[in-house]
């Protein structure tokens, strides 16, 4: 059996990290870029999270994929290589390969153990299928190796995960996308605006898997940073911002402390907020509007009955 070819492209640098992490908690308004959620635990947590009745985006996506993957994959020539961007457990990909039956299959993913194991398992169900994967943190740049294959490409960005970056760093970074595609096309999962009713639970879970996933992060933290995060004293907080039209998610210090590390410190006052996600929701056009701005074109879309998610294929 053919296996998978791992790449480790971003190597760790771990002054340059926490440099990172100390200028969002010495910042005014300290915040800690979601990246840091994905340790090996805080990828499992999240695995978790799309399993949960209230965190609709995964099932609703995968409703959609079911429904009309042959419509997409007949708007697309067969083996383009398919670029899966945050790919996670490969989950998603794994349940589109037979139809839009790419050259090879390229896992992309900031949490470089996870993925390995992932994509191993992957590769024993598809024995025949060439697959590549690739640690490395494309938040900031999105620069694919040789490996992902030559010519157009499909990439493949579902999830909603295009969420987490602002309108402008979302269409700076569906520049890159199209650049990566290389004359090919971009899958892409959007998650819908809808009622504030529905959107809080889907980040505040009542059996507080969310509230675990967001604390982990200072798990992750006192082992990159060298801080003394004590969990307990933290607090799980998601709200919906109406006026920017985004989920925030939020850690609160539920009693004055400090927290130290290396050469600093941070005093946090009861009550006072280290932000670590945004969430965008946009409308079916705003988002049309972001491909057409970052040079796609030729943008399809489908839903369901519910218009609560959306997936866009755009050709670059």
């Amino acid at each position: 059996m053919t296996l998978p070819h791992f790449i480790q492209l971003d190597h760790e640098n771990a002054a340059a990290t926490q440099a990172e992490l100390a200028a969002g908690l010495l910042a005014t308004a300290a915040s800690i870029a979601p990246k840091y959620f994905y340790n090996a635990l805080g990828s499992r947590l999240f695995d978790a999270i799309t399993a949960l009745p209230e965190y609709y985006p995964t099932r609703t996506e995968a409703r959609i994929f079911d429904a009309h993957a042959a419509d997409m994959a007949a708007q697309l020539p067969g083996g383009w290589p398919l670029i899966d961007l945050g790919a996670g457990n490969c989950a998603k990909a794994a349940r589109l390969l037979g139809v839009l039956r790419p050259s090879r299959y390229v896992a992309v993913d900031i949490s470089a153990a996870f993925l390995q194991d992932a994509l191993g398992q992957l590769q024993r169900q598809h024995p025949d299928l060439p697959m590549v994967g690739v640690g490395m943190d494309f938040s900031h740049h999105l620069d694919l190796p040789l490996e992902a294959g030559d010519g157009p490409r499909l990439v493949f960005y579902p999830g909603s995960s295009i969420g987490n970056f602002t309108s402008e760093q979302a269409v700076d970074f569906l520049s890159q996308i199209r650049l990566a595609a290389q004359g090919g096309a971009l899958l892409i999962g959007v998650d819908l605006l809808k009622p504030a009713s529905l959107l809080v639970p889907a980040y505040d879970d009542a059996l507080g898997v969310t509230a675990a996933f967001n604390r982990n992060m200072l798990l992750h933290l006192n082992q990159r940073l060298g801080s003394d995060f004590q969990v307990a004293q933290w607090q799980h907080i998601a709200l919906f911002n109406q006026e920017a039209s985004r989920i925030e998610m939020h850690l609160q210090a539920a009693q004055d402390l400090t927290v130290r590390w290396p050469g600093a410190e941070r005093r946090f006052r009861a009550g006072e907020r280290i932000h670590t996600e945004n969430a965008y929701k946009y409308t079916l056009a705003q988002f049309e509007g972001l491909l057409r701005e970052a040079g796609f074109v030729n943008t399809t879309h489908w839903s369901e009955a519910l218009r609560h998610f959306a997936v866009f294929l755009a050709r670059a």
